[in-house]
Order: C-alpha cells, then sequence, then structure tokens
C-alpha cells in the first residue's frame, strides 16, 4: 500500500496555516505592533496628504485607510518575500495575515479622529492634530491586541505568517 506524505505548511491554504493554540500577550503585541507600523505610516500618509489638499475629512479619512492597508500590505508581504515565497502567494499570506488585523485598527483610530472634537480641523502645523492622531493610533493597538491573540490562537492572522519565517 502507498501512503501519502503528510501535507506541509506549504501546501495548506494560506488561511489554514501557522499556529494553533495558545498565545502569549507579547506575540499578540509584538504581531499588533507589525501591523500597526504599516498602517500608522499610511494613516498619517493620507492625513497629511489629505489634510495640506484641504480635503474633505471623508476623503481623508479614505485615502488614509487605502494607504494603511497598502503600506501593511507590504510590510508583510516584503518579509515572505524576503523568505522564498512567490509574489502571489506573499499576496495571499498578507491578506490572510492582515485584514481582519488592518481593518480593526482603521475603524478605531478613523472613529477617534473624527470623534476627537476639531482634530481634522487642527492642521498639520497643531501639536493637537499629532496628538490626537498619536492617541488615535495607541486606541487602536490597545483594542486590536488581543483581537491578534485570539485570532493567533485559532492559527489566523499574523500566525499565518509565523508559519513562513
Amino acid at each position: 500500500m502507498h501512503q501519502h506524505p503528510a501535507p506541509s505548511l506549504h501546501d495548506r491554504p494560506a488561511g489554514h496555516v501557522g499556529h494553533r493554540g495558545p498565545v502569549s500577550w507579547a506575540m499578540a503585541a509584538q504581531a499588533t505592533l507589525h501591523c500597526l507600523t504599516g498602517c500608522a505610516i499610511g494613516e498619517v500618509l493620507g492625513m497629511v496628504i489629505g489634510t495640506s489638499l484641504g480635503l474633505h475629512e471623508l476623503a481623508t479619512v479614505a485615502l488614509a485607510i487605502a494607504l494603511a492597508f497598502v503600506f501593511g500590505y507590504a510590510l508583510t508581504m516584503r518579509g515572505v518575500l524576503r523568505a522564498g515565497l512567490p509574489l502571489r502567494q506573499a499576496l495571499g499570506v498578507a491578506l490572510a495575515a492582515d485584514t481582519i488585523s488592518i481593518a480593526v485598527m482603521e475603524v478605531i483610530d478613523n472613529s477617534a479622529m473624527l470623534l476627537i472634537p476639531g482634530a481634522m480641523d487642527a492642521g498639520l502645523a497643531s501639536g493637537f492634530f499629532w496628538g490626537a492622531l498619536a492617541a488615535s493610533l495607541a486606541l487602536a493597538f490597545v483594542i486590536t491586541t488581543p483581537v491578534n491573540r485570539w485570532l493567533m490562537g485559532r492559527g489566523k492572522g499574523h500566525a499565518v505568517v509565523h508559519a513562513h519565517h
């Protein structure tokens, strides 16, 4: 009787790869910090571009969200491409790893920016604008960390990336 080898992590679909089981808060925080880095780059760039061009608040937020996803996915793809994955598979890993995390972060930080009175209108030269943006990103980190811990414990989210390092 011919036995088939057990499938490796690379044989499974991107959404089903990764660590399952208990995940420490430190691991979840590290994954969230990685995600926050890409989100913050895109978020700050979007806010700066939108504010400097005098775009409406919602147009500025839409630009910030779009750039947060682009930079978030790009940072993840950079790491998995370096690990030797082909471009198409690296994109799949980035989508599986980051979509929920980035979406939660973006809802939190942009909601905070819109809800802090005057934050979006304060202007780039205002410490209030930058303080509100920093506070909104910090709040997004605090709320997204338990989400990432839950996802990683189920082999989802950033657990997918860890399977390729």
